[in-house]
């Protein structure tokens, strides 16, 4: 008897070898395969008589065999199935290739479905290739004369072999607890979790299949919708430190500041400020295009944490730019008897006044006001007296389990997290319903638009003659690559090969740099400290540049094999040219003749604002390329996408009525479990 903690290996036709396969999906058990929806169905459910399948046909037919054989192809020696199909209306010719176990299986008297096309060739008119279907006493199919499921697959594993085993544990569907509440159910005309999940999968009609996935959509909807709601009550339940404005002090510290700050900086400080003096723990994320000085704003609310005599943390996310930060924060705080401790796995010092040279990292975390580091900061039950506020840059998650490890006060300390990745709409209504978004779209005065342009092979010596004469003029210039090391399965430049290349073929002339994240972090910092101090002209890298590294003097970003990233990904790689007043410039290099690639690359150069190519990305590639790579933060779901605006709205105000209603589900124990239970298997750490 199947039950849903039934190993996959357990049931029917599975092996070891296939098993394992099956696992390589992430299958383990007969409930992860009821769970394991299709993306995509084929319709064969209309059933049409022999004599209606002419030449063009794609459809479904049921006849008898009358012949079958095997012969082999005398050009180009291809196993060849020729069968004879018929029924009272007329006969077919059916040919598949490369699969002579067929006369093993179906043999002449045999009733079978067929669904697939009808061809014309050398052959004469024919079914080429269809999917086949003996058929049953009760005329049940799984493969034909059906709206019929695809899955994804892996490593030869057949869409006939997954359909199978999911129609052995489809009875499961009926045992299977829902736990909607029936009022949310009634209210958007959701049917039930059973019929859901059978339906899913075997479908009676396509309306259902849109029922089925509306259901299943809603379900991991709403219960991310719930967990962000939940978090947020919470936090509004906590007591974090009143940190009080100090105006004068926060004018003097602007005022002195060799720019003027834009709308965009002064609004989102402002709304900073307003948070930590309430007294509950902030929790809001600072959302800025590249450029657009989110620096500042964080800079401004630490210098008020300092005032009301409690410490700042703050985590990057290399330690390339937990450097940079230490650095910036050291000048902007210069006038003040501010500590300011750096603490990564390479290096640990600590600016000070007395001039002691202890450098121990426990020493330095507890005798600094601001504390710079990467997320080794919270490891090790790290424990941070007076902690008034920690700051994450470039994190675009972060979870419970690292909050609860900001340990070392009684109070929460405030939390700001920081990104230069703008997030659609739909992504920051989905994911990010616990945190209180501030954008800024604003760059600063006199910075000059970055000129890009995609360079075709036949452009890419003038382009390299470009390159030495701004590097003639004093600038430098970025080349980024998608892979470390060459790789003939993908046919792609790696970091290593162009490096050579413009060594010793291009620019044998000029100082050439290597950065990538496999070499040690004393090495990828003296490239880059030899980077800004301009004794490289051009630093070869992979996407460990992406984030945050400031070079002022930088002014070309090329980007080899452009087509492999993301636009947001390839807007902040351009992100890190045009610092200072020199024009800078962007080219654009493909290892592509697609048209999608084309397409998308050309938004590149019409377009500057990061927030529409974040729309476009998600519009063309999807989430995971908004963020370069799949990050821990973002929900695995299964079947609802963030292109299901109108069922996200649903669930955020099924679950805002419930968390008003009922804030700690108390009348709703089983909505309670399922929500541990998902929060367990998707990683909202």
């Amino acid at each position: 008897m199947v039950t849903p903690e039934t190993p996959i290996e357990n049931l029917l036709r599975v092996g070891k070898v296939t098993s394992k396969k099956l696992q390589n999906l992430g299958l383990r058990t007969a409930e992860d395969l009821l769970f394991y929806f299709p993306f995509r169905y084929e319709d064969w459910s209309k059933i049409l008589p022999i004599s209606q399948m002419t030449y063009g046909t794609v459809g479904t037919c049921r006849g008898r065999v009358e012949l079958i054989k095997n012969t082999r192809s005398f050009h180009k020696r291809k196993n060849i199935t020729e069968a004879l199909i018929s029924d009272n209306s007329g006969s077919i010719k059916v040919v598949w290739f490369n699969q002579p176990f067929l006369t093993k299986i179906l043999k002449v008297g045999n009733e079978i479905f067929l669904s697939g096309k009808v061809d014309f060739d050398r052959y004469g008119i024919h079914l080429t290739s269809p999917s086949y279907e003996k058929v049953d006493a009760k005329g049940e199919t799984i493969h034909t004369a059906r709206i019929v499921p695809v899955y994804r697959t892996t490593e030869s594993l057949t869409n006939k072999q997954i359909r199978f085993l999911v129609k052995l544990v489809a009875p499961l569907a009926s045992k299977v607890h829902d736990w909607l509440p029936v009022e949310v159910k009634k209210d958007i005309g959701l049917i039930d979790l059973n019929q859901a999940l059978k339906q899913i999968h075997f479908p009676e009609n396509i309306n259902l299949v849109k029922a089925a996935r509306h259901r299943l959509k809603f379900n991991e909807l709403f219960l991310v919708q719930l967990q962000n709601l939940l978090l947020k009550n919470n936090l509004q339940k906590s007591v974090a430190p009143k940190i009080i404005f100090h105006e004068e002090e926060t004018k003097k510290f602007t005022t002195a500041l060799s720019f003027k700050l834009t709308n965009g900086q002064r609004q989102a400080a402002w709304e900073i400020l307003q948070d930590v003096e309430a007294g509950k723990p902030m929790n809001r994320l600072l959302e800025g295009d590249v450029g657009s000085g989110k620096t500042i704003v964080a800079a401004i609310a630490v210098l008020n944490v300092f005032l009301n005599g409690y410490k700042t943390m703050l985590m990057a996310p290399t330690e390339i730019l937990a450097r940079q930060h230490y650095n910036t924060f050291r000048n902007l705080f210069s006038g003040l008897n501010m500590r300011v401790g750096l603490v990564t796995r390479s290096e640990k010092k600590m600016n000070r006044e007395n001039g002691e040279k202890n450098n121990d990292a426990e020493f330095i975390i507890n005798n600094s006001d601001l504390v710079i580091g990467t997320h080794a900061l919270i490891q090790d039950g790290v424990e941070i007296n007076k902690l008034g506020l920690a700051i994450v840059d470039e994190q675009h998650r972060f979870g419970v389990k690292q909050r609860q490890a900001l340990k070392g006060n009684k109070e929460n300390p405030h939390f700001l997290s920081m990104t230069a990745t703008p997030i659609p709409r739909t992504m920051s209504l989905a994911f990010y319903g616990d945190l209180d978004i501030s954008v800024m779209k604003e760059l600063p005065v006199g910075r000059k638009k970055i000129l890009t342009k995609v360079v075709p092979p036949e452009k890419r010596g003038a382009a390299y003659e470009f390159v030495k004469k701004e590097i003639k003029n004093g600038r430098q210039v970025f080349v980024i690559c998608p892979l470390i090391d060459p790789s003939d399965k993908l046919g792609v430049k790696s970091a290593k090969e162009e490096y050579k290349k413009l060594s010793r073929e291009i620019f044998p002339e000029l100082k050439i740099g290597l950065l990538h994240g496999k070499m040690k972090s004393e090495e990828k910092e003296r490239v880059m400290r030899e980077f800004l101090e301009n004794k490289i002209n051009i630093l070869v890298s992979t996407s460990v540049v992406e984030v945050g590294v400031d070079v002022p003097n930088a002014t070309i970003m090329m980007i080899e094999g452009a087509e492999r990233f993301g636009l947001a990904q390839l807007h902040q790689f351009r992100g890190r040219v045009g610092r200072l007043d020199f024009q800078s410039y962007c080219f654009l290099f493909s290892d592509s003749d697609g048209e999608e690639a084309a397409k998308r690359l050309l938004v590149m150069t019409t377009c500057n604002d990061g927030f529409v190519l974040a729309e476009k990305d998600l519009e063309f590639r999807g989430p995971g390329e908004i963020w370069g790579v799949r990050q821990s933060g973002m929900p695995d779901l299964q079947i609802a996408t963030l292109a299901d605006y109108a069922i996200i709205k649903e669930a955020k105000t099924a679950a805002e009525n419930f968390v008003k209603e009922d804030p700690d589900l108390v009348k709703y124990p089983d909505l309670r479990d399922k929500l541990g239970n998902f929060l367990g298997k998707v990683h909202l750490e």
